[in-house]
């Protein structure tokens, strides 16, 4: 059975690309929030004279591009250095998502701002990435896009 990949005319956001330390833990975080998600592909490489593993994960027209080999910490949210905050993703039904993840032993860092057209819970996993994740509560564009609120 094939898949239909998402239509070019608007643009869309393939992929980014995170590397990590712990390859396993942030996979089975991500696959236990997004569970129709799968992993697309895996491998080795020499990056930079170190070997590194690699994998994706997601659907199959996007994907979290995930790279072992990660050293130090994540960036903290609540200071002003260049580089990804959180990675935000839309979900079907934010306490659905909050459940199994809390299930799992992962708890909401913090919740997003009150809003009429949208909720979202942020969570930090094991490498000190953060997720946002998005239920919208509108379908159409210009309330989901509302941000006078």
């Amino acid at each position: 059975m094939h898949t239909k990949v998402q239509s070019m005319s608007d643009g869309y956001l393939e992929h980014v690309n995170v590397t990590v330390k712990n390859l396993d833990q942030t996979t089975k975080f991500l696959l236990t929030a997004m569970p129709n998600w799968r992993i697309r592909g895996r491998g080795k490489m020499d990056w930079f004279g170190k070997e590194v593993h690699w994998l994706h994960v997601g659907t199959p027209s996007s994907y979290i591009a995930l790279q072992s080999g990660g050293e130090g910490s994540g960036l903290n949210w609540k200071e002003p250095q260049v580089g990804i905050k959180h990675i935000g993703m839309v979900v079907p039904s934010l306490s659905a998502l909050i459940d199994r993840l809390n299930a799992a032993g992962y708890q909401v860092d913090h919740l997003g701002a009150s809003h009429p057209h949208r909720k979202s819970a942020y969570f930090i996993e094991a490498d000190e990435l953060q997720f946002e994740f998005i239920e919208y509560l509108s379908t159409v564009a210009e309330e989901r896009n509302d941000y006078t609120r």
